[in-house]
């Protein structure tokens, strides 16, 4: 428990950091942009408004869920923060949708920049970008995995500000930013549908994907003394961090019920990771069917 609730602190403190971050940045980019008059900056900024959003929408879902439960939310605050995962994939859609249409506008009719305040700014912007990415990649929080996503547009943005203003300096060719934006927008799509579709499968609660409900069923029957039979199980999940289980067994008549759910409770935590479960224990035939 109590590493679970250090890895919560630790998720919520890279969250504030990266969107401080970020949102520092964006203004740097808006006014950079706007003095060197590279709209490819300033849509960037735009990008960084949004993903500065994202992130603070992620970090109050992390503060949400230390929230304790309350007579209308029992489960307290937990699944907000797939809630936040399931807008932010909506919103990276969005987004991705913006860039392919600016992209195509731009290949119809490329707009001119100003190439060394342009590449300077997107240089850092990377800079920045790296190091929030970095700080947020590899966590096993679905939220903060869908926040690094927004910083991994970001980061591209930023490859693509520098690409296309290092192509106007050296060759005068406008076409880099909007081809480059289109491969942008196709890996934002790519990462979008992934979070889009844990996130869903959670919010419509989905047995969690690492849980087989037949092999938790057999290692009931055959390792618990005395249970003879597991029926009318349903396991769905909070956060893909925190499984639950429901299931009724049917136990012998030699055999103690509270015993057995004892047993029971402790092989589900010990070998499944599944620390809240509620167990009915049955003599004899089940009262719901």
């Amino acid at each position: 428990m109590g590493d679970q609730r250090h890895g919560h602190t630790r998720n919520e403190r890279l969250l504030r950091s990266a969107f401080f971050l970020v949102a520092g940045f964006m203004v740097v980019e808006a006014v950079g942009g706007w003095l060197a008059n590279s709209l490819t900056l300033l849509a960037d900024a735009g990008h960084m408004l949004l993903d500065a959003s994202a992130l603070g929408l992620s970090w109050l879902a992390m503060r949400l869920s230390r929230r304790e439960s309350t007579a209308r939310l029992t489960y307290g605050y937990d699944r907000f923060q797939v809630l936040a995962a399931f807008i932010n994939a909506l919103a990276l859609f969005g987004l991705s949708g913006a860039i392919v249409y600016e992209a195509f506008g731009r290949l119809g009719a490329p707009e001119p920049m100003l190439p060394i305040p342009a590449l300077a700014v997107a240089a850092v912007g990377f800079v920045i970008n790296v190091v929030v990415y970095r700080m947020l990649h590899g966590s096993d929080n679905l939220n903060v995995r869908s926040a690094a996503l927004h910083v991994l547009g970001d980061l591209l943005g930023s490859v693509a500000a520098m690409a296309a203003a290092g192509c106007v300096l050296l060759f005068g060719w406008l076409y880099a930013d909007p081809i480059l934006a289109l491969v942008i927008a196709a890996i934002l799509i790519r990462g979008a549908g992934r979070i889009l579709r844990e996130s869903g499968y959670i919010l419509l609660q989905g047995v969690p994907a690492n849980l087989d409900l037949d092999e938790v069923r057999a290692a009931l029957t055959s390792d618990v003394v005395g249970v003879v039979d597991v029926h009318g199980m349903h396991a769905w999940a909070l956060t893909n961090e925190k499984a639950l289980v429901t299931l009724h067994a049917t136990i012998d008549s030699a055999t103690d019920g509270q015993s057995a759910t004892n047993a029971i409770k402790d092989l589900l935590a010990d070998r499944f990771g599944i620390d809240h479960s509620t167990v009915q224990i049955e003599h004899g035939g089940c009262p719901d069917t």
